[in-house]
């Protein structure tokens, strides 16, 4: 049996590059391929960037960049709500639920833009055991989501937790939007970048059974 070892540090790709590909920054914001300015390869893999300093970042601090794997467990969390309820993977309106954790910002268009589809979603699936949870990650807290709430014309029924920007580390949360499916205290799913709530919906009802 060999045994190969796996590279732990990032290194730069020298040599020809393919004339397209996906840059691994912009695909986690849903674009697709483009001319990339350069290459590196860690543990084993090649990934590219479209600027030449997303190189030198990932080449500090590649993990900081690589989607955490799945199944993982989820991280636990005490947030409040804008009206001061705590809220935990452990409150008896989550427990045993299959949920769908969104991290998201007031200054972030495409979660806000995604929002109302996930509220449509809770108000599709709540009865057969799924909630949907909002994490925001503003610094101000209730100072930016309370008023955001207040003019929204959707009206969410799932729970708004404040202050996740002290958590989002822990759930492997990279950028926004994030969206992660949470059973049984692991996370099984991780959606970020431009969220396709259909593609959601089908893992949504697999999960379920439906």
């Amino acid at each position: 049996m060999k045994f190969f070892h796996v590279q732990e540090k990032a290194q730069r790709v020298t040599g020809k590059l393919p004339a397209k590909a996906l840059c691994l920054i912009c695909s986690q914001s849903g674009e697709g391929e483009e001319k990339p300015a350069g290459a590196a390869s860690y543990k084993g893999k090649t990934y590219y960037f479209c600027n030449t300093g997303e190189i030198e970042r990932f080449l500090k601090d590649p993990e900081a960049f690589i989607p955490a794997p799945v199944p993982r467990p989820a991280p636990p969390f005490a947030l409040k709500t804008p009206t001061g309820e705590t809220v935990t993977l452990e409150s008896p309106a989550l427990r045993g639920k299959l949920m769908l954790v969104d991290f998201w910002a007031t200054w972030c268009v495409p979660c806000v833009k995604a929002m109302p589809e996930l509220q449509k979603l809770q108000a599709k699936y709540a009865g057969k055991g799924f909630t949907v949870i909002g994490i925001s990650l503003d610094g101000e807290g209730a100072k930016k989501v309370v008023p955001f709430l207040a003019k929204s014309k959707t009206k969410f029924t799932y729970p708004i937790l404040l202050n996740g920007e002290t958590i989002w580390q822990a759930w492997g949360v990279k950028s926004v939007p994030s969206v992660l499916l949470v059973k049984d205290g692991q996370i099984l799913k991780h959606w970020s970048g431009q969220i396709d709530v259909k593609e959601i919906e089908i893992k949504l009802k697999e999960t379920l059974a439906l």
